[in-house]
């Protein structure tokens, strides 16, 4: 059986991975953007995680002339009102390196105790195809803000994010479970439901 083509929206390689990771058993050939249109820059230049996840999937779809998906998340760390939020990428400045962005972090709750930094990672994923329509769907992943980096895995700012219910980071934790609590994995669950569903035939025209 002739599979489907679905770009993914992003340049990040190590999203790629995790996008293509959990979606491995779907009838669909998976590929990043820049190995079918090249690069593409889209401005992020909206207000939610929505707005960018839409604008990134439309574009993209348009230009590669098939299915796209694209991901907008974030850290939203509740005693500093929901910041990052959707400037989790660029926190530390639009050249920001995942270690600046954790120290600049870090430095921010430096005198918060240990049971206000509560924080949740958000994920808003669209699918959209070349004809315009698209939908979307979000994952959340709740835990809370460590002291200082743990963990060698991940990316971002997996080294200070904690799940409560295993007392790790998400840089701590194996992979196959990460792929099954993390935000992105919960919004490529419902996203996988869509892609596989008459949802995907109907409204995307698949």
């Amino acid at each position: 059986m002739q599979k489907n083509r679905l770009v993914i929206a992003s340049q990040n390689l190590n999203k790629v991975k995790e996008i293509k990771s959990i979606l491995v058993d779907l009838n669909y050939e998976v590929l990043p953007a820049f190995q079918v249109i090249g690069t593409l820059e889209i401005e992020e230049d909206g207000s939610t995680f929505e707005e960018n996840a839409k604008k990134k999937a439309l574009l993209t779809a348009k230009a590669a002339d098939c299915l796209a998906l694209a991901d907008d998340s974030g850290l939203e760390v509740a005693v500093l009102n929901n910041q990052p939020g959707v400037y989790s990428a660029r926190y530390a400045g639009e050249q920001a390196t995942d270690e600046d962005n954790n120290q600049k972090l870090l430095s921010a709750l430096a005198d918060i105790p240990e049971g206000s930094r509560q924080a949740r990672f958000r994920c808003v994923i669209a699918i959209a195809d070349p004809q315009g329509k698209v939908v979307t769907c979000e994952g959340i992943c709740n835990g809370r803000i460590t002291f200082k980096p743990r963990g060698d895995n991940g990316f971002g700012y997996d080294p200070l994010f904690l799940v409560e219910e295993y007392g790790k980071t998400f840089a701590e934790l194996e992979t196959g479970i990460k792929n099954k609590i993390s935000h992105r994995a919960m919004a490529l669950q419902k996203a996988k439901e869509i892609l596989a569903g008459d949802l995907a035939k109907n409204f995307l025209g698949n």
